[in-house]
């Protein structure tokens, strides 16, 4: 009886630890910024935009290998492109929404697919030429080209990335892929945003 008694002590102690390590039932909030390695598909002319990331995420773990996060990232998108023979930068800039599920495949190793609604706070274009820059409205540049541009202030994207953690702080890599259009030239297939995101944030206990 003695045995029994001390093997359902030892388990029960064993799942309160288990439960307090994956920390289940439990909500957080992470703040993070990082980097965007963004450009728009079916655009031969289309090349890498560099630029900021910066939001932050609540979590909910639901189980000792699922969690479940949202929040809200300023996110810089769009690409670099030349423009009639001159360098210039579509800035297509979005609040995002990501809605994420987390699988944890080890203690510090999480696999993530999820769901992300994002709409345009700004739409521009750079032109840098002799040393001079300006910027006008991105429908106002296509307009201007001679081309009739239809731009979606609404994006939606499926995010797939991993992150690692230790401690509180928390890398995180993602590809965001476009479902919709960002834009559509007529005469032409429509544009999807393309990013790979790379983030930095730090957890914390709610």
């Amino acid at each position: 009886m003695k045995k029994k008694i001390l093997s359902v002590v030892v388990l029960l102690a064993t799942s309160l630890c288990t439960f307090a390590q994956n920390g289940v039932g439990q909500w957080s909030f992470m703040p993070k910024a990082g980097l965007n390695l963004a450009t728009l598909t079916n655009d031969s002319e289309a090349k890498i935009r560099s630029a900021l990331t910066v939001g932050g995420e609540f979590g909910y773990v639901a189980s000792p290998k699922m969690a479940l996060s949202f929040g809200a990232m300023y996110s810089q998108q769009g690409c670099k492109a030349k423009f009639q023979g001159i360098d210039g930068t579509i800035k297509m800039d979005y609040i995002n929404i990501p809605v994420i599920a987390s699988y944890r495949a080890t203690d510090k190793l999480a696999i993530k697919i999820g769901l992300q609604p994002g709409f345009m706070i700004n739409d521009k274009v750079k032109i840098s030429a002799n040393g001079a820059s300006a910027e006008v409205g991105l429908k106002e540049s296509y307009e201007t080209a001679g081309m009739d541009v239809t731009i979606n202030k609404f994006d939606l994207s499926i995010p797939i990335g991993i992150s690692y953690d230790f401690n509180n702080v928390q890398l995180d890599f993602r590809y965001n892929a476009g479902l919709t259009n960002a834009l559509s030239i007529s005469g032409g297939d429509g544009t999807k945003n393309s990013v790979f995101q790379f983030t930095i944030g730090y957890k914390f206990g709610l």
